[in-house]
Order: C-alpha cells, then sequence, then structure tokens
C-alpha cells in the first residue's frame, strides 16, 4: 500500500472511536523521519487509549504490526510508528502545547474532515 494511501486508511480509522481534527502532514520533501503524521485530537485520556486501540486492532486484522509505540503510560499522546508513517494522537491540550503542525509548519497539510 502506498504510504498516502496508508495514512488515509489510518485517519480513516481514527474516526471510529470519534478522533477530530485530523491532519495528515506530507514530510516527504522536509524530513527523512516519515512520509506523513496523522494527528488527531482527542477529549480524554480514555478516548486516546480507545482510538490507538482501534487502529491497532484493524491494522493487525489487516496483517499491519505497528514497529514501535510510546505514550500508553500517560496517554496525553500516543504515538503509534509504522515506518513510512506515524500517528500522534493527542488529548487536545497536548496537542495544543506541542503544536506539531507549526514545527512542520513548511510541510503540506491535507486536512481530513470530521464526521
Amino acid at each position: 500500500m502506498e504510504s498516502l494511501q496508508f495514512a488515509k486508511l489510518i485517519s480513516e480509522l481514527t474516526k471510529i472511536k470519534k478522533a477530530y481534527n485530523i491532519k495528515i502532514i506530507d514530510l516527504k520533501n522536509v524530513s527523512n523521519i516519515a512520509d506523513y503524521f496523522v494527528i488527531c485530537s482527542a477529549d480524554s485520556d480514555r478516548q486516546v487509549k480507545a482510538i490507538a486501540d482501534e487502529v491497532d486492532k484493524n491494522l493487525i486484522e489487516r496483517g499491519i504490526k505497528c514497529f514501535h509505540r510510546e505514550g500508553y503510560e500517560t496517554l496525553n499522546w500516543i504515538i503509534m510508528d509504522y515506518f513510512d508513517v506515524v500517528l500522534h494522537i493527542f488529548r487536545a491540550e497536548s496537542r495544543n502545547y506541542y503544536n506539531l503542525e507549526k514545527l512542520w509548519g513548511d510541510a503540506p497539510t491535507i486536512n481530513i474532515p470530521d464526521n
């Protein structure tokens, strides 16, 4: 699966548990960290975990495993690394604090409509 298509799939999977303010940041021409970041927000630590678990479950069913994950201890910001695509699930206040969109402001962004 091409990395943009995979990023869009991940963004759709986050919506199952009501993620919002979803953005795909295209890093291909600005960094070698990943091709894309998918960034989304949640209102509570329980929702952050639910989104991460839902994405993980759905991708495992497709034979895709997460290479590395962080943030399950605090649930303010979970990072799920799938090599070419990295998912960032934030509690809203943590997202505002870290402001990845500003940090990667020179990268093209795709806004994904909320359901």
